[in-house]
């Protein structure tokens, strides 16, 4: 059984591709990789609530699972958007690396709690409002490009930090870069931050898929990543909103921490609920109503308005 693989060219991207052919090699399934540049790998003089968010970074590996020139498309598990077209789906989720978003400098004093004001540079609206809400001494410039790209940023002095995953600074090996791990209970990351999905169209043949699915899928963390996947499909977000979730797996039980807060960073709502990992979904879809019954629904507003003037 022979895999085509859809990826994206940046290096993190083909270390994920790279990652998901070695576990189908273990299986016996023999692959390749195919490279393929999205709207957002090319647009990078606009941030992605400009260009809009939708599907910037998985439209055109999406058209070529259409046309059947690719079996899979792997992506990082956070670009996915919360609703897929009824002809594609996720078939598997790897193994959740460690979930922290982490400040990464060539100065390693650097800290987010010293109170010390300094520029840090991040693409991410959830990003961006959080340092607004825990840290307004902190100055936040765009940061768009993959990670070397940002890093070659960096050292021009474009800023004097970024804020990133530490699951793709660990891939690329920049660990010694990393001045600060964040706190997962005030930076709740990116719905799916750490996994890496595997996407194919309805009609590649199940045999494919089951054999794709055996072989690289973690079950705990696909329990994770439904109940958080469900609560953004509710709150309709996507790159743009800065919505966060977190679902945490033990014994059969999930505990789910999501929220909402606003691009100012001055309103933040955040919740936790638990629940059966068999009921993940419902689980997500309820955390969601209650976000939204909240004052979620006027944040969410507010963020939709800002976002089109």
């Amino acid at each position: 059984m022979h895999i085509r693989i859809g990826t994206r060219s940046s290096r993190l991207a083909v270390w994920q591709a790279d990652y998901i052919q070695t576990l189908l090699q273990a299986g016996g399934l023999t692959s390749e990789l195919v490279l393929i540049e999205t709207k957002g790998d090319q647009i990078l003089d606009r941030s992605l609530a400009k260009i809009g968010s939708k599907g910037v970074f998985t439209q055109e590996l999406e058209d070529q699972l259409r046309a059947g020139t690719i079996d899979i498309a792997v992506h990082s598990a956070k670009d996915l958007q919360s609703s897929l077209p009824a002809d594609l789906g996720i078939i598997a989720f790897t193994e959740r690396e460690q979930v922290n978003d982490v400040l990464v400098s060539r100065d390693p004093s650097l800290s987010l709690t010293s109170g010390q004001p300094f520029v840090i540079g991040t693409s991410s609206t959830r990003r961006v409002a959080m340092l607004r809400h825990f840290c307004p001494h902190i100055r936040v410039v765009d940061m768009r490009g993959n990670l070397q790209t940002r890093l070659r940023k960096l050292d021009e002095g474009q800023c004097d930090a970024l804020l990133l995953a530490y699951a793709g600074v660990h891939r690329m090996q920049y660990d010694d870069l990393i001045a600060e791990q964040l706190p997962v209970a005030e930076f709740t990351p990116a719905v799916g931050q750490g996994s890496v999905a595997i996407e194919a169209a309805s009609t590649l043949a199940i045999e494919k898929q089951e054999a794709i699915r055996r072989l690289t899928n973690h079950e705990p963390t696909e329990a994770a990543l439904k109940a958080e996947r469900a609560y953004l499909r509710r709150l309709e977000g996507g790159c743009s909103i800065p919505v966060f979730a977190l679902a945490t797996y033990t014994d059969e039980t999930l505990s789910l921490t999501g929220g909402l807060i606003s691009l100012d960073g001055e309103d933040m709502l955040r919740e936790t609920y638990s629940g059966p990992a068999h009921d993940a979904e419902r689980l997500g879809h309820a955390l969601a109503e209650h976000i939204l019954a909240q004052g979620g629904d006027v944040i969410l507003q507010a963020i939709r308005h800002q976002l089109s003037e």
